[in-house]
């Protein structure tokens, strides 16, 4: 054990027992060290204007990470990452949807603000000229710059990634992505093809790289040569998004037998057929369609479906080894220190749940993401969180003298358990570089500024968790999904409709213990829901179902649960 309060002349850390770091930790609390700590939390936070910023979206990654508590995972980088940052443990996206998840990222403003729930209309055209995060910061003297896949390409941005509006400078996409469906997926016995599950050699490839190689390469090149401006870096990660092509090599990490289907390999009995989603990009795949499914209840054989949960782990971690390559090219250039860091997806990724697989969906594993935020001075460093849990919580809190050891009451204090959005991830930014944001107004009937925020900033939750205290936030996380029809037709307006297709919007709640879901009709036209037309709800127990697997929402006894959370819903969605 250790308290990184100490250390000798040459900054090694020295090995204490649990019980005399406590004791001289709170020998430096009553001289008042925390204080000091404390005091410097406000003017970091006015300091940090100076720092830059980088913004890393990995496409399609659930929270399948070890400093998420994934023991199944090999992700040493993005732990590392943790180690110096903050965990949000619940954070959630807006839209379990490429397109949509990231201008509600990007503009902080949710799907129905934007009317958007797919890929094919641009909001600047069809909603309001609103104000990026990127081009609020080039507003404000920062260089911005865009590499893989930040927005959706295609309409949903304008064919252009938003520009010239957000960047400073035209957005880097990899050359390889032309090859991205190319059949290179080779097996013993049979030719490339257009396969799910995709190991390569990334010598045999087209130009002998992949595209998030390049990105990593992009990446690197901007960052020498842009060490003196500020700088706003926004990095799109692929993988691991369908295919699963990767490298070979990182299969190693992860031995077939360490995996397993989720314990409930089925749909819930109780659940009705418009939550579910038909994973149609799934079944397009060569290697998916010899499995000749019957659509679209019929389950991927569990042999095949471990083989798929393994490629998703072993694709998670080459991104991960290309995020610790970023992470030390910022320290080899001596930048790290004066670089905030969030690391954030645009929603999670169904692995066999439900007997789902893909995203498309309002259960929680297709919502949740990870969101790591470390910030120079104030998570890590010489005021880092592991300091004031030593000092703090070691000493006051009453649940961490019940555990084992103060690292376990350490691991507490760089995590977050509030419900949070990828709509806090602007404010926050903005707040952090000096140029905060105000909230939009909260009647719908009001004008809407280009430039304000749906969400609300993480730093009040941040600070009131370095200084162990809690702290006054939302109630809840809000998200919706659009079907349009009641049943599973396999078709791809199953999973991805058009807003004209739209006839049904569900709207999802989040609180930490509950999440409430409702069915609703829905105007294509209007882009209003029908509360009047309740088609199904759901109500799931975290506490008691963390998988979702139990609808309780017909059971007498959650009448009243569900009934609050539906008000608290309707209220959100008319006040935001």
């Amino acid at each position: 054990m250790y308290c990184p309060l100490f250390t000798d002349s040459k900054t090694r850390q020295i090995r204490l027992s649990n019980d005399l770091a406590k004791m001289l930790c709170k020998m430096f609390y009553t001289l008042g060290l925390v204080a000091a700590m404390l005091s410097s939390i406000s003017a970091i936070s006015h300091d940090i204007g100076r720092s830059n910023f980088l913004l890393v979206i990995v496409d399609d990654l659930r929270p399948a990470l070890g400093c998420y508590g994934d023991r199944r995972a090999h992700t040493p980088n993005i732990d590392r990452l943790a180690s110096e940052g903050i965990r949000f443990e619940k954070a959630y996206a807006q839209q379990a949807l490429c397109g949509p998840s990231r201008n509600s990222l990007l503009t902080s403003r949710r799907p129905d603000t934007l009317g958007l729930y797919d890929f094919y209309s641009y909001w600047r055209e069809v909603a309001g000229n609103y104000t990026t995060l990127p081009e609020h910061l080039r507003n404000n003297g920062y260089t911005t710059v865009s590499l893989g896949k930040v927005f959706h390409p295609g309409a949903s941005s304008n064919y252009s990634d938003d520009s010239p509006y957000s960047w400073s400078r035209t957005p880097f996409h990899p050359r390889t992505d032309r090859f991205k469906d190319a059949p290179v997926c080779s097996g013993q016995r049979s030719p490339p093809a257009r396969n799910l599950i995709c190991p390569v050699r990334v010598s045999s490839m087209p130009t002998r790289t992949l595209p998030d190689i390049e990105i990593l390469n992009a990446a690197k090149q901007f960052l020498n040569s842009n060490r003196e401006e500020p700088f706003f870096l926004a990095v799109g990660f692929q993988k691991p998004h369908i295919p699963l092509k990767y490298p070979k090599r990182y299969m190693r990490f992860h031995s077939l037998r360490k995996f397993v289907l989720p314990d409930k390999y089925e749909w819930p009995i109780n659940v009705s057929h418009v939550a579910y989603n038909s994973w149609m990009d799934l079944r397009r795949r060569n290697d998916v369609k010899k499995l000749k499914l019957r659509c679209p209840w019929q389950k991927i054989p569990k042999k095949y479906a471990r083989k798929i949960i393994r490629a998703y782990y072993s694709a998670v971690t080459y991104i991960d080894d290309l995020i610790g390559q970023l992470m030390n090219e910022l320290e080899m250039l001596k930048i790290r220190k004066n670089t905030v860091i969030i690391l954030t997806s645009d929603h999670g990724w169904s692995l066999g749940e439900h007997a789902e697989w893909a995203k498309y969906s309002n259960f929680e594993v297709a919502l949740r993401v990870p969101l790591i935020i470390s910030i120079p001075n104030l998570t890590f460093k010489s005021y880092d969180t592991r300091n004031l849990c030593l000092v703090s919580k070691a000493i006051r809190s009453q649940n961490c003298r019940t555990k084992a050891s103060v690292d376990e009451c350490c691991d507490d204090c760089k995590m977050i358990a509030n419900p949070v959005e990828l709509l806090d991830v602007f404010p926050t930014i903005a707040e952090l570089a000096g140029f905060p944001v105000r909230s939009c107004p909260r009647k719908k009937s009001d004008s809407i500024p280009n430039l304000c925020t749906e969400g609300s900033s993480l730093i009040p939750l941040i600070e009131g968790l370095l200084r162990c205290q809690s702290s006054s936030w939302k109630n809840a996380a809000l998200s919706q999904y659009p079907r349009s029809t009641t049943h599973p037709t396999c078709t791809a307006s199953d999973d991805e409709p058009r807003l004209r297709d739209i006839t049904i919007m569900g709207y999802t709640l989040r609180t930490i213990r509950y999440r409430y879901t409702a069915w609703v009709g829905f105007s294509a036209i209007s882009k209003r829901p029908d509360w009047q037309e309740i088609l199904a709800e759901e109500l799931y127990d975290h506490s008691v179902d963390a998988d979702e697997n139990f609808n309780i929402a017909n059971l007498d006894a959650s009448h009243r649960v569900k009934s609050d959370l539906k008000n608290l819903l309707i209220f959100q969605l008319n006040n935001e």
